[in-house]
């Protein structure tokens, strides 16, 4: 048992930082964006659903534009195309099935 930012945080992209915590089936993720910052489309065999602690993040999932604010979240099914920039400065929760030590995405 220790603080998620305990963990050694990971840059996935520049203005993306995360702190990734593993079990057996799930991988969840802490993840501190700044504005204006974008995560490329991609797409990953894992499950993942996205909370939004704070802030807004738009996201183009599947093909379909989502605006998440704080309190929100959306379930995104495995292998779909997905993407995001940051209107604000975020924190965002991550979850990830089946979980892994290292999430494979592909770019």
């Amino acid at each position: 048992m220790q603080p998620i930012k305990a963990i050694p945080s990971k840059a996935l992209v520049p203005g993306f930082t995360g702190h990734y915590a593993h079990g057996n089936n799930l991988t969840l993720g802490y993840v501190e964006i700044k504005a204006g910052n974008s995560l490329p489309e991609h797409h990953h065999v894992h499950e993942q659903i996205t909370f939004i602690i704070e802030g807004q993040l738009d996201m183009m999932i599947g093909g379909k534009a989502c605006s998440l604010t704080s309190g929100m979240y959306y379930v995104i099914p495995s292998n779909i195309p997905h993407s995001a920039i940051a209107k604000t400065d975020c924190k965002v929760i991550d979850v990830f099935n089946p979980g892994k030590r290292r999430l494979q995405m592909i770019l």
